[in-house]
C-alpha cells in the first residue's frame, strides 16, 4: 500500500513540473491573445475612419459647369473628416492621398486609378506607424522584446454614374432636340425661346424646338410644372407613367429606355417664378428625336436626358421668353447608379450620384 501512494505522490509532482514548465507559453499565449485584439480594434477604427472620409470627400469631386474639379476641397475634406473620427491631432500624409478616374476595364479585377479624365475616385491610407501618428503601444508583448506595433487601412470610393431617374430626381420637364443637345460644346450656353426659337451666346440660329413635357398625367398643369421644377420628379408621376404602360415600373425612369410623351410648345409664365429660383441649379433636361402634333400640343420621342445648368430666363411674352442653360454636370443622391460600374455607355453621361466603397 505504501508504495501505490509513492506513486501517486510521484505523478502529482510530475503534473506540477509540467503546469510549471507550460505556465510561461501560457502566459506568452494569452499575452499575444491581448495585444492582437487590441491591433484588431485600432485597425476596425482606422478602417471606420478611412470608409467615411473617403465617402464624404468623393462628393466633392462634383466638376464644376466648365469641368474644373476642386481637388484642394477633396482633400481638406477627407483631412476634416479623419480628424472628427480619430481626433484634431491625427495626421495624413499628402502621399496617402490618391485622387483621379478608376479605369472601368479593371473595377472588378486589379483595381486602377487613372490621372486623366473627369476625376471619380478618391483612395487615402490612414496610419499609425513610424510615418505618422507614432505606432500602437503593446502591452504584454514587451515581454518578449515588441513595444509597439504598425497599423493602417486604406479605403478607396467612386462616385458611380447615373442610370435610372428615381422620385426625387432634379429634372426641368422642358424638350430639347437631340440635334440642339449635340450641336452644343460642353459649357455652351443656349437660350431656348418660347416659339421653339434656339440661340446660342452669339444670337445665332441653332435648328431644334422646345416646350415644357408631360412627365406623368397629360393633363399637367402649370402648377404640376412648378411642383416638378422646385421639387424633382414626384411618385404620382411615376405611378401614371407606369399604368398607362410608358415605363415598365413606377420604381424609376429607366433613362436609356425612349419613350412618348405629350408635351406643348412654349414657355408658360406660370413656371417663370420657379425658373427664376433655379437660376444656377443643374437638372436634367429630357431630349428628344422626333415629335409629332398640331397646334399647342405635341408628342415628344424622348432618348435621353442631358445635364444642364439653368443660368438666366427672359420672360417677355409667348414668342420673347427664354430659358438660358449650359450643359454641366452633377451629383444627385436621388439618381439611382448603373448597377456595372465597367458600364460607361449605357448612362446619364455626366451625372453622378450615391458613392460607393470599391476597397
Amino acid at each position: 500500500m505504501k508504495s501505490i501512494g509513492k506513486r501517486k505522490n510521484s505523478r502529482n509532482g510530475n503534473v506540477v513540473v509540467l503546469i510549471c514548465l507550460l505556465l510561461p507559453a501560457l502566459f506568452g499565449f494569452v499575452a499575444l491573445s491581448v495585444d492582437y485584439g487590441f491591433l484588431l480594434y485600432v485597425r476596425t477604427d482606422l478602417q471606420r475612419t478611412a470608409d467615411q472620409a473617403v465617402l464624404a470627400a468623393v462628393r466633392d469631386l462634383e466638376p464644376a459647369s466648365d469641368g474644373f474639379q476642386d481637388l484642394a476641397k477633396v482633400r481638406a475634406t477627407l483631412r476634416e473628416y479623419v480628424e472628427l473620427n480619430a481626433g484634431g491631432e491625427f495626421s495624413v500624409l499628402d502621399s496617402d492621398i490618391t485622387i483621379g478616374r478608376f479605369n472601368p476595364a479593371t473595377v472588378y479585377t486589379n483595381f486602377e486609378i487613372l490621372n486623366d479624365g473627369i476625376f471619380d475616385t478618391v483612395s487615402i491610407t490612414v496610419r499609425r506607424d513610424d510615418l505618422a501618428n507614432t505606432s500602437v503601444s503593446l502591452y504584454f508583448a514587451r515581454i518578449f522584446g515588441n513595444d509597439t506595433a504598425d497599423v493602417s487601412a486604406t479605403a478607396t470610393a467612386v462616385m458611380q454614374k447615373a442610370k435610372l431617374l428615381a422620385d426625387g430626381s432634379d429634372i426641368l420637364p422642358i424638350a430639347v432636340s437631340i440635334d440642339a443637345w449635340n450641336s452644343q460644346m460642353l459649357n455652351s450656353i443656349w437660350s431656348v425661346y418660347g416659339d421653339g426659337r434656339i440661340e446660342d451666346f452669339q444670337g445665332n440660329s441653332v435648328p431644334g424646338n422646345w416646350g415644357t413635357l408631360d412627365v406623368g398625367d397629360t393633363n399637367n398643369s402649370a402648377s404640376t410644372l412648378v411642383d416638378q421644377i422646385d421639387n424633382g420628379l414626384r411618385q404620382d408621376d411615376l405611378d401614371f407613367l407606369q399604368a398607362n404602360g410608358i415605363i415598365k415600373t413606377n420604381d424609376h425612369i429607366d433613362s436609356q429606355a425612349a419613350m412618348t410623351l405629350n408635351g406643348d410648345t412654349g414657355l408658360s409664365s406660370g413656371i417663370k417664378e420657379s425658373i427664376r429660383a433655379s437660376h444656377g441649379h443643374n437638372k436634367l433636361m429630357p431630349i428628344f428625336d422626333t415629335f409629332s402634333g398640331q397646334g399647342g400640343s405635341f408628342d415628344f420621342h424622348i432618348i435621353g436626358w442631358g445635364v444642364i445648368q439653368i443660368v438666366d430666363s427672359d420672360w417677355q411674352g409667348n414668342h420673347n421668353s427664354s430659358v438660358s442653360v449650359r450643359k454641366s454636370y452633377m451629383y444627385d443622391g436621388d439618381l439611382r447608379p448603373h448597377p456595372d460600374l465597367s458600364n460607361t455607355g449605357d448612362i446619364i453621361e455626366r451625372a453622378y450620384t450615391t458613392p460607393v466603397l470599391v476597397k
